[in-house]
């Protein structure tokens, strides 16, 4: 190479080389797309999302690619003449080796014909550098007995991610494909009774809404502490793996899968929560215990608690079970106790915009929906117009509205009011309002549900009209009627209540 060009080395030559072999690069294929930036004219636009000024081996050729792209920016002509100029106002002509050196980059090209092509061969090169710096930096720590393993794995997923997030692009499709899978996904359904091209999740007015919770959605559900956010998807959870066998994955950061299986027992046996806990059932109960949690063996339920479970672990495990089990549905309880072990934050606000992003890249690759709960600022408590939740209230980052296709709310005004009606005499016991404040497919509504507390369940509004003047007057035999044993449970569908029995009918048909 010619004398004036100025010798160059890396600031930390180990960074990107490996026992004594040379680091991935090609400087002659670097100078060649630089020149070829500076003869033709729309050579920038074909280049521009695939190369950064990292991608270029050599530093006077980073720094050359920066005037290139802060000319693009401007949309100023890229040319020998104004990428000298640009040098020159940004203090490092001469760091790269003067015009002079510039006018030799393009004397190097005879052709931009291919220059798209070469930024890719440069893109791929980039990409093998960063791989081998970071597992050298990996492989160094995990020689050093001082640090955490666990530790490491959080930091080596993290940074792969970021590896993979900053350089993996999707190239663009033409749109007749995507017709025929829309044509594809219409007629499936048409054929559908139900007529719902999402997954049901039980709740009939929300699937109406929503036509079914639809793949690669991420859907938020976010509520005050003890609006019964868990009870929900837990119910929702039901609906689907026990009702429509649907294989549904719930991961549990707050609730062990003990506590969250006890609850599940709870909702489907219809026997309060603390009796469950307690062990303290009568006869009846047992046997009610025994003849329906059979509806839960083998369902399609998988429960991972594992605790402070990092965005990155929650990837792995999710797509192992879509590969091993056919999963179709994911729950997060909740976003917010998530993290992303590995990277480094100005903010847990910066942290939290992450693993919604995430969670939403997450939900397109296994195209599969998502629920994350989320919790509420604390500013709902202070509010005078019945602390109605909405979107200003989701906690700790506004990416989550913005990355979320639904934010859902749950609200009972029950728990606000403390009483049984409202200011208009409405009987407000057990209503529950599932409140979707954003629906980027469709539109927004409120829907009223029905909460039963002892059963830590949600139900239709319409199922359980009835059920709960059967469930008064059932608990009224019940008080009147000490020996539990001549009681049988009603249809769920009628309130879980109690019908007395004939003694000359025998025991109970369980």
């Amino acid at each position: 190479m010619p004398d004036n060009k100025p010798s160059y080395k890396k600031k930390d030559k180990n960074l990107y080389e490996d026992g004594g072999r040379i680091a991935p690069r090609d400087s002659e294929l670097e100078e060649v797309v630089l020149g070829a930036l500076m003869l033709e004219k729309d050579a920038y636009s074909k280049v521009s999302d695939i190369l950064k000024p990292d991608s270029f081996y050599e530093p006077a050729h980073s720094k050359v690619y920066e005037a290139v792209q802060t000319l693009g920016a401007i949309q100023r002509p890229i040319d020998m003449m104004t990428v000298t100029e640009q040098l020159r106002l940004n203090g490092t002509l001469d760091e790269v080796g003067g015009p002079a050196f510039i006018a030799r980059l393009t004397g190097r090209v005879a052709s931009a014909a291919h220059v798209e092509f070469h930024a890719r061969i440069l893109a791929q090169k980039y990409l093998a550098r960063e791989l081998i710096s970071f597992s050298s930096a990996i492989s160094a720590k995990a020689y050093d007995e001082s640090n955490d393993i666990d530790d490491l794995l959080q930091e080596a997923e993290g940074r792969l991610f970021e590896i993979s997030q900053n350089n993996v692009k999707k190239d663009v499709t033409q749109i007749d494909p995507v017709i025929k899978q829309a044509m594809q996904q219409i007629e499936v359904a048409a054929n559908r009774a139900s007529g719902l091209s999402g997954l049901e999740s039980g709740f009939h007015a929300i699937d109406k809404l929503t036509s079914g919770w639809q793949p690669s959605d991420l859907i938020i559900i976010a509520a005050r502490p003890a609006m019964g956010k868990t009870a929900f998807v837990l119910s929702m959870a039901k609906n689907m793996a026990v009702n429509y066998n649907i294989p549904v994955a719930v991961f549990s950061l707050e609730m062990s899968n003990l506590q969250l299986v006890n609850r599940m027992i709870s909702n489907v046996c219809e026997i309060e929560g603390s009796k469950i806990k307690s062990g303290q059932l009568s006869p009846v109960e047992w046997e009610q215990l025994i003849a329906r949690i059979k509806n839960l063996n083998g369902a399609p339920l998988f429960i991972d608690d594992t605790a402070s479970l990092s965005v990155f672990e929650l990837q792995t495990k999710a797509r192992r079970l879509v590969r091993e089990h056919g999963v179709k549905f994911i729950i997060i309880d909740y976003l917010q106790l998530m993290n992303a072990s590995g990277m480094k934050f100005g903010s847990r606000e910066q942290e939290v915009s992450i693993i919604s992003r995430s969670l939403k890249g997450l939900a397109k690759d296994l195209n599969i929906p998502i629920v994350a709960l989320s919790q509420l600022n604390r500013s709902v408590e202070s509010r005078t117009d019945g602390k109605r939740p909405q979107l200003s209230d989701l906690r700790e980052s506004g990416a989550i509205e913005q990355d979320a296709d639904i934010v859902c709310f749950i609200h009972r005004p029950e728990y606000y009011l403390r009483s049984d009606t409202d200011a208009n005499g409405n009987d407000i016991r057990g209503v529950a309002e599932f409140i979707v404040a954003k629906h980027r497919s469709g539109s927004v509504d409120d829907i009223k549900l029905r909460f039963t507390a002892k059963y830590a369940r949600f139900e239709n509004w319409e199922d359980n009209a009835v059920g709960s003047m059967t469930s008064s007057r059932a608990s009224s035999r019940n008080s009147s009627d000490t020996d539990m044993n001549n009681y049988i449970p009603e249809a769920p569908s009628f309130g879980g209540g109690y019908v007395k029995l004939d003694p000359d009918d025998g025991p109970p048909p369980f």
